[in-house]
């Protein structure tokens, strides 16, 4: 005897024997199907009427919509990044469908990459790994500096809390005037001006929109101190390169470490290269070994929330654009 598929809506808590049905986008990983079992899912493919996709982070993007089409009975997608500019698409095509992202889930792996790449150009490391011979004594201790945070996701927030370790005097700007706590100020996009000249450290930690590309250009640039130095863990797009080539030429930046460029991957030959203040890594601040586990968690959660009614994590707001 076979059953109709439920086609309850979240807020039917459902039982053991009537598990959600999970399509994975992309290869089954092992990592992946452990983390919708433990979550109370069984995987099924497109033609199985699934209720929940999830994607791992090898999906084909370009067969997104092809898959939402194909398998109207989705009601909720699951993406495997923070950052969703590159779903934009298939969220415009799918509004009514609910979308949650990796937004929070690698804030550790990506703070810790941010203070270590923070504490690199404070010490003039960049300089000191590209040089072969002896020099004079030099570098900046990072405690009892003031720093300007971009961004108040997880990220952010972590990049906050480790930098209090540190006795480091934060400003936080983000979209919406809500204080942080911890931070010393709590400011907009609007006011970013105004903080970047007292900064000796500028971390951008926030999500790339249309509003927030390059919002570090040659104008903010030229506020910086020139003792400051500029992180950037986000996207490559928040960021303007060619002027960060041009402040570190000039001097009017003592240096910049990009674990995300733009263009990505920055090519070989780029004028960056060659900067001995710039550090360049190659967007590892989250590397696969790090967040596969870290988005198995996340996954898992999720799914047990989505069968249990109760707010999922990582929401996106599409209109915002994260």
């Amino acid at each position: 005897m076979t059953t109709e598929p439920e086609t309850s809506t979240p807020g039917t808590p459902r039982t053991a024997a009537s598990p959600l049905r999970v399509a994975i986008h992309g290869e089954p990983m092992p990592f992946l199907t452990a983390a919708i079992t433990a979550g109370g899912g069984t995987v099924v493919g497109l033609e199985d009427e699934p209720e929940v996709l999830v994607l791992d982070h090898g999906n084909p993007k370009h067969e997104l919509l092809d898959a939402l089409h194909d398998a109207s009975s989705i009601r909720w997608v699951q993406l495997p990044s923070a950052g969703i500019e590159s779903y934009a698409d298939a969220l415009a095509a799918y509004p009514d469908k609910v979308w949650t992202s990796a937004k929070g889930a690698y804030a550790k792996p990506v703070a810790e990459h941010a203070l270590a790449l923070t504490l690199a150009l404070l010490r003039h490391l960049p300089e000191r790994a590209r040089a072969r011979s002896w020099a004079p004594a030099t570098g900046t201790s990072l405690h009892g500096l003031r720093a300007v945070v971009i961004g108040a996701g997880g990220v952010g927030l972590e990049i906050l809390r480790l930098f209090r370790v540190f006795d480091v005097e934060v400003d936080v700007v983000r979209r919406t005037l809500v204080a942080v706590p911890g931070a010393r100020r709590t400011t907009t996009p609007a006011h970013l001006a105004e903080h970047l000249a007292e900064a000796d450290v500028v971390v951008v930690a926030a999500a790339l929109t249309a509003d927030t590309s390059k919002l570090i250009g040659a104008p903010e640039l030229a506020l910086m101190k020139p003792s400051a130095v500029l992180v950037n863990i986000a996207r490559g797009g928040l960021v303007d390169t060619d002027a960060v080539v041009e402040a570190l030429r000039a001097g009017s930046i003592a240096g910049a470490a990009l674990d995300v460029t733009d263009p990505e991957p920055l090519p070989d030959g780029h004028p960056l290269w060659d900067e001995p203040h710039a550090l360049i890594t190659p967007h590892a601040a989250d590397t696969l070994e790090m967040i596969r586990p870290l988005l198995g968690e996340r996954v898992t959660e999720n799914l047990r929330r989505f069968a249990a009614s109760a707010e999922l994590e990582g929401l996106v707001d599409a209109a915002a654009g994260y």
